[in-house]
């Protein structure tokens, strides 16, 4: 019943053309075809579309869409899942083969952060080609990339995942952002693996769902080349940078984060660190970053202090 990977990400937004523009000039993905339902989809290999943007009132992440390998897993998956206390809800035929789809249900984890599992994928006819030229992103068998959600119930949230949904820990760290003190107690985080190589396809940290309903999501380029030149075109097109470029400790990725037109975060990294999900032993990094990433939290406070001297 284990978990393929990431496939798909479901975004509402009443502003489509600032996502056309970001996902097409900053990221370099792919626009494909509308859907039948008005949807824009978005590409970033053979897969029919890896973002479904779809018009709305309001601006949101719907749901990370991870597939399972056959209907007998689905079914499975369902059912736990409903034994576990969340709703699951099945879609139609006819939103199935929007997704380009076998089947599907809709669920959440238990701090209401949107999912969706599929079985029976599909791939595009026309061959990926970048607006940009980048010749490719870092996808196959690891799927998309990763999202990471925030939880308050963290723990609980945790064990939804490892021991219902079939997630297993990669890295389980707490950071101290206060510096560690007797009055800091700290963040949990959770880095998890599906069944393949990528590090993490979700991770966890503990706090308030954010309004956006998703803290990053995260996407691997194939060269540090690439990266360095979406960055040039985040400063360049003003798009909010969220972090500056910096390595991970845990997953070796090196990027940086900017600020969607949905107000989470998107990662474009690349040379990330690819795991054996058979051996690998949990571990327990203490830091974030081995170099780089200054977060716009950190730049803010840096230029009040230097305001107030």
């Amino acid at each position: 019943m284990g978990i393929k990977a990431l496939g798909y990400v479901v975004i509402e937004t009443a502003q489509p053309q600032r996502w056309d523009h970001f996902l097409t000039q900053l990221a370099g993905v792919m626009r494909a075809p509308d859907a039948a339902d008005g949807a824009q989809l978005y590409r970033i290999d053979q897969r029919p579309f890896r973002f479904r943007i779809e018009p709305g009132a309001q601006d949101r992440f719907v749901a990370a869409a991870y597939e399972v390998d056959s209907a007998a897993a689905l079914d499975a998956l369902a059912s736990a899942i409903a034994a576990a206390g969340q709703p699951v809800t099945p879609g139609s035929a006819d939103e199935a083969a929007l997704r380009g789809v076998g089947r599907f249900f809709r669920t959440s984890d238990p701090a209401g952060n949107g999912l969706e599992f599929y079985c029976g994928d599909s791939t595009a006819e026309t061959p990926f080609v970048s607006p940009l030229g980048i010749s490719h992103f870092i996808t196959g068998e690891m799927g998309m990339g990763h999202a990471v959600f925030s939880a308050p119930n963290f723990n609980e949230c945790v064990a939804f995942y490892r021991d219902v949904v079939g997630f297993h820990e990669t890295d389980m760290p707490r950071f101290f952002f206060g510096g560690g003190g007797p009055d800091d107690p700290g963040m949990g985080f959770a880095f998890m693996h599906a069944d393949n190589g990528r590090h993490h396809s979700i991770a966890l940290g503990e706090g308030p769902v954010p309004p956006s309903g998703c803290v990053h999501l995260m996407l691997e380029l194939p060269s540090l080349v690439e990266v360095g030149k979406a960055y040039d075109r985040m400063k360049a097109m003003g798009y909010p940078e969220s972090a500056s470029l910096g390595q991970h400790y845990n997953d070796e990725t090196v990027g940086f984060y900017v600020q969607t037109p949905g107000g989470f975060d998107l990662e474009i990294g690349c040379d990330s660190l690819v795991i054996d999900p058979a051996s690998w032993e949990v571990t327990r990094h203490k830091g974030i970053s081995i170099w780089g990433h200054e977060w716009a939290w950190q730049k803010a406070m840096k230029e009040q202090q230097a305001a107030a001297e």
